[in-house]
């Protein structure tokens, strides 16, 4: 496997791993939060990938590039949505931690694909 395969492949799964933590964790959030952040967070983490894919599927430099950055910024937003979320009491350090060592570990690999387009 090349070292670009390889890395996109790495990128896919730590997007897939996170995505789903996000469902877990929000599963614990109080239901009158369901239409609020509970969705807004899984909306945003969700967006994560599936503008990373959706850019791979267009296939033009430029589409892509746009779509890497709209990647990129709803990883910011959940980025966010992890402080308000553990600021508010609905995650615990353990799960905050966590959550933010992976997306600035995604949001470090897509922004170097963004540049480098």
């Amino acid at each position: 496997m090349q070292p670009e395969t390889k890395f996109h492949e790495r990128l896919k799964n730590l997007m897939d791993a996170y995505v789903n933590q996000v469902y877990d964790v929000t599963k614990q959030f109080p239901k009158d939060e369901i239409f609020g952040i509970t969705s807004q967070y899984r909306r945003a983490a969700l967006s994560i990938m599936l503008n990373y894919i959706e850019g791979y599927a267009r296939q033009r430099k430029l589409v892509l590039k746009n779509f890497l950055e709209i990647s990129y910024g709803s990883a910011q937003e959940t980025k966010y949505l992890t402080y308000f979320a553990h600021r508010r009491g609905y995650l615990q350090d353990k799960e905050y931690q966590e959550l933010l060592s992976l997306i600035d570990e995604i949001s470090k690999m897509l922004w170097g694909v963004v540049s480098k387009l």
